[in-house]
């Protein structure tokens, strides 16, 4: 049975996340019954994930302020503010913020994603151990169980 799902902001999970940005899980994949996982990143100029590629889920995601270089495969491309961009799954992608900040809001399907951010990432809400960080093999170890493939080092 379908059930409309409300989460106010401070409802919302956030999570350190690369580069000391922050990915806030806006729906989870449990309050859409596995449709979809929405998200949003509010991170720093330099930001960038490993060049990957999801298996599991199509991605969609808005640069809602800033800019950023984008990579589809080989093809490298400009994404302004307010460009949207699709990827179905296993496309290898990646991009690099080139603005001061960048607030960019993503939506996957199906959801379960999230698994990914909050395995590698840390919950601002709890305490930070001291020694947290987002090594390359913790993103690594969550990446694989989630369907995400590392291709590569950030570009």
């Amino acid at each position: 049975m379908s059930m409309a799902f409300l989460a106010q902001r401070e409802q919302q999970q956030t999570l350190e996340w690369l580069d000391g940005g922050t990915f806030s899980v806006l729906l989870d994949s449990k309050a859409t019954e596995g449709q979809l996982t929405v998200g949003r990143f509010n991170v720093a100029k330099g930001e960038a994930p490993p060049f990957h590629m999801h298996t599991r889920e199509d991605e969609i995601f808005m640069l809602i302020k800033g800019e950023a270089l984008l990579w589809l495969g080989d093809e490298q491309m400009e994404l302004s503010e307010g460009g949207i961009v699709y990827l179905p799954r296993n496309i290898p992608h990646g991009y690099r913020i080139t603005s001061d900040t960048a607030d960019l809001l993503m939506i996957t399907t199906p959801g379960g994603i999230e698994g990914m951010f909050q395995q590698a990432g840390h919950d601002v809400a709890t305490p930070r151990p001291k020694d947290f960080a987002i090594t390359p093999e913790r993103l690594a170890e969550a990446a694989e169980k989630y369907g995400q493939i590392l291709l590569g080092p950030p570009r």
